[in-house]
């Protein structure tokens, strides 16, 4: 599934030839993983970061191979990061199917995971490239330490907009800033060129991660194949419920922290009303489009194309979706 219809239009062959290094390195001799992979792969995605590697290639004019590696090798990454996460979370919905951890057991998930992070670590060396590894060693290392930090996180009310913003960068807009310059690598671009992209990377990805955390609290379950709530239930700290508590009553302050606390779902429907009677959605998508904004403003330097017109096209796609 595309996030937009000018990435299928533009890369629908490209994202093709990727599909097909995914299917062929995911092959093992282990017949769970072979069953694990397809399930995984068959539940489709935005393919936001897969894209990244394309298009940030494709500003520059690179056909020269190595592209579609890399994109498969940050699908890989990004998978790998889901497992683990659905795990950790207790998630049971994902895709609008059964989680993986859910179908096949925790155990399972988390091993196929590893198998995930090694295979693209192997497919890093095929590539020969030690920039791109190093890139990606970071960038794995950055996203556990944000998981980490999430999970520290997790039941403690006083966490504030700082702390949040922080764990966001780590877990999910550091391999949205790696795509980027993992394109821009492969393509042989100048520093500057290859900063830009990756501060435009870094930048959607906040915006994106913003706007999946205003989808928690107003998001349908049939369009965001995830349950309502699931963070609150897991006591997850995010800006929606941040601000809610800065912009609420005392009332509606203390009926939050007590339900950070506790997780679980018994306040739900009294909360997400708070969120919305406060403004406190309609503030983080006011932060996510600066977030959005600063990331067109990275790609102005680059000379009008296809490619960086899809790549402002997905910054409205983060900031203006349902799913």
């Amino acid at each position: 599934m595309f996030a937009t219809e000018s990435l299928r239009q533009l890369l629908g062959d490209d994202m093709k030839a990727v599909d097909d290094v995914i299917r062929r390195r995911l092959r093992s001799d282990v017949a769970l993983i072979n069953q694990m992979a397809e399930y995984i792969i068959g539940a489709g995605g935005k393919r936001m970061r897969p894209a990244l590697v394309l298009l940030a290639a494709g500003v520059f004019g690179h056909r020269g191979g190595g592209q579609h590696e890399l994109a498969a090798i940050v699908e890989f990454i990004h998978t790998a990061t889901l497992l683990h996460d659905d795990v950790v979370d207790e998630s049971d919905l994902r895709r609008g199917r059964a989680t993986a951890n859910a179908l096949f057991g925790n155990a399972a998930s988390v091993l196929v995971g590893d198998f995930l992070y090694s295979r693209a670590f192997q497919m890093m060396v095929d590539l020969n490239h030690m920039r791109v590894m190093a890139v990606l060693a970071d960038t794995t290392n950055r996203i556990a330490e944000g998981e980490v930090l999430q999970l520290l996180n997790s039941y403690d009310a006083d966490t504030d907009e700082s702390h949040y913003l922080t764990v966001i960068r780590y877990k999910t807009a550091e391999l949205f800033q790696a795509a980027a310059r993992l394109g821009s690598i492969i393509a042989r671009a100048k520093p500057v060129e290859e900063e830009a992209l990756a501060n435009y990377g870094l930048k959607l990805g906040m915006a994106f991660q913003l706007i999946d955390d205003v989808l928690d609290y107003s998001g349908d379950r049939e369009q965001t194949g995830k349950n309502v709530g699931d963070d609150l239930a897991q006591g997850k700290v995010t800006l929606p419920l941040i601000q809610a508590m800065t912009a609420g009553r005392d009332a509606d302050r203390q009926l939050i922290r007590g339900a950070i606390k506790q997780g679980g779902r018994a306040a739900l429907q009294e909360i997400v009303r708070i969120v919305k009677e406060t403004g406190a959605l309609e503030y983080v998508k006011q932060r996510a489009q600066v977030e959005a904004d600063a990331a067109k403003a990275a790609i102005v330097v680059f000379p009008n194309s296809i490619y960086r017109e899809c790549l402002i096209n997905l910054c409205e796609f983060a900031v203006g979706r349902s799913h």
